[in-house]
């Protein structure tokens, strides 16, 4: 295939090596080699199934970013963005390039992080496993066979999971290691053969670029509706992100990652990455159909060895199961992976507390504050008699990949709001008629009837009342929806029990927010919420 390697090859980046170079091979030989290297094996229906061992997913503890002149000012250090000192990452890049040079074989792809040509950054990956080597190719966007040959790379990953660090010699917490160095333009993965680690690293390049440019990126799925209207959906894992933006009547534009420039939503990807555990063909139709089809990579799914069915409700290898599959597998998703900027801004929280009314809309101030807070609800964990619900804040939906500070984010999320006059909402998926252990999961079917109102431009029309402690507009009937709902203090049968749980949520909301208030204008932290009785 050497009219797959580019002209520009490893050598040209300083890279030796004695390795035999499988360059920008397709699915098909990736699947023939991962299977010949013993690597995985080929479930019923043509998935490949391989298992990724002790790591079943990212290791936030170890991952770095390397502190020079570069980002000293321009990241924001903290638990999330860990610094490595430029002397241990020379150590740890010194040894990766011995092992890369001690390599029997290797597998390298050329390919894109980002759909929007102007936007998008060229990625090169270096693999020592073949299955890992489809994972990454499969999931960014890959370039026409005709443009391989003149790619040059603008970021290197190179990811050896046989690789161990020595926390002493390259400043790691363990031996496993995702070093980013962003004047280098090179980042290592070792350790760890979580195939993740590849993907979110890329998001976290895009993150740390894009707002530079003025675009916004972002941890959200996007859709398209009839009518050309683009929708973003923001939420943390157990919202509803994935199963509301999966809708039959609008074109997915991507599950995970997009960046918003001047002229369009556009995926950073060109496949998806779901979680399989407890998938069923009922719930998930569309997603259970890519388990059933050759290219898809399958992660740590259990599989009986004789028959090679697969068994979803099993968690024994790991209750993160994944599935990598290319977007196209599902069916109506965007042809070009892009679509116009968004009309409509939708946040999803699941409000374990019963608090949240099922939608409201909001403000452009009050918009960057629940997106700075990035708020939703675990319920009780495993120790018995516990059935108080925990709040979890994850800055921008996303912080684990946010480089910068989020106040960059936000404030780039306001402008662009206001810019194009988007209308945001703030959907509630969580509880209702009392926090979790006391009420209920807000019906699926009011949820959807109220998303779709928001999104045919109805509820615009609808009458509202000001929410006493958010402070936002929530609409007081919606046809096809039970007005009480709308209400959460009358879906309780202790209005005094609603007024404590809400004043408990609000604090959680403003001790929160005190970590932003010095980086947001008056308009935003007047948007914070105010207990009633207050």
């Amino acid at each position: 295939m050497s009219d797959r390697k580019p002209a520009f090859d490893l050598a040209a980046q300083g890279i030796e090596t004695g390795a035999e170079l499988h360059w920008n091979l397709e699915t098909a030989p990736l699947v023939e080699t991962s299977l010949q290297r013993g690597e995985g094996h080929l479930a019923k229906h043509g998935p490949l199934v391989v298992e990724t061992g002790k790591h079943t997913g990212r290791s936030a503890n170890d991952k770095f970013i390397v502190k020079d002149a570069e980002t000293e000012n321009t990241v924001w250090w903290g638990k999330v963005n860990v610094p490595m000192m430029p002397e241990h990452f020379a150590a740890l890049k010194e040894d990766f390039l011995k092992a890369v040079g001690e390599r029997e074989t290797l597998f390298v792809q050329d390919l894109h992080g980002g759909s929007q040509p102007e936007h998008r950054v060229r990625v090169r990956v270096i693999n020592e496993l073949a299955w890992q080597n489809l994972f990454i190719r499969t999931m960014l966007c890959r370039p026409e066979a005709d443009e391989l040959g003149g790619f040059e790379p603008e970021y290197t990953i190179i990811d050896l999971p046989s690789f161990k660090a020595d926390p002493d010699r390259h400043g790691t917490r363990s031996e496993t290691v995702i070093a980013v160095n962003l004047s280098e333009k090179l980042i290592l993965i070792g350790g760890t053969a979580y195939a993740g680690e590849m993907k979110k690293s890329v998001f976290g390049i895009l993150n740390y670029l894009l707002p530079a440019k003025g675009v916004m990126p972002m941890h959200c799925s996007a859709n398209i509706g009839p009518e050309g209207d683009t929708a973003v959906f923001f939420g943390l894992s157990g919202t509803g992100k994935t199963t509301l933006s999966a809708d039959a009547s609008r074109t997915l534009i991507g599950d995970d990652e997009h960046g918003w420039s001047d002229t369009a939503v556009f995926n950073f990807e060109g496949g998806c990455y779901a979680k399989m555990i407890r998938l069923s063909e009922e719930a998930e139709p569309e997603i259970y159909s890519t388990t059933r089809r050759f290219g898809t990579v399958l992660e740590n799914v259990v599989m009986d060895p004789e028959t090679r069915e697969l068994d979803f409700d099993d968690s024994s290898l790991a209750e993160n199961s994944r599935g990598a599959y290319p977007i196209d597998f599902i069916p109506n998703t965007s042809e070009d992976n892009l679509g116009p900027v968004p009309k409509n801004i939708i946040m999803l929280t699941a409000d374990a507390f019963g608090v949240l009314p099922p939608i409201a809309k909001l403000t452009p101030d009050q918009a960057m504050y629940h997106f700075l807070s990035g708020y939703t609800a675990k319920v009780a964990g495993t120790e018995i008699g516990v059935t108080e619900p925990e709040a979890t804040f994850s800055t921008c939906f996303g912080a684990p990949f946010m480089p910068r500070h989020p106040s960059v984010y936000g404030n780039l999320l306001k402008e662009r709001i206001a810019k194009g006059g988007v209308n945001c909402w703030l959907v509630n998926t969580g509880w209702t008629g009392g926090k979790y252990g006391t009420g209920s999961r807000m019906p699926i079917k009011a949820t959807r009837a109220l998303l779709n109102a928001a999104l045919d431009g109805s509820l615009n029309d609808a009458e509202f009342r000001t929410d006493e402690n958010f402070g936002f507009e929530v609409p007081v009937s919606v046809p096809g929806v039970d007005d009480a709902i709308l209400d959460p203090r009358s879906t309780w049968d202790d209005g005094t029990a609603y007024d404590e749980t809400a004043a408990k949520l609000v604090k959680l909301f403003i001790d929160n927010f005190a970590q932003f208030e010095e980086h947001v204008d008056q308009g935003v932290r007047e948007a914070a919420p105010t207990p009633a009785a207050a």
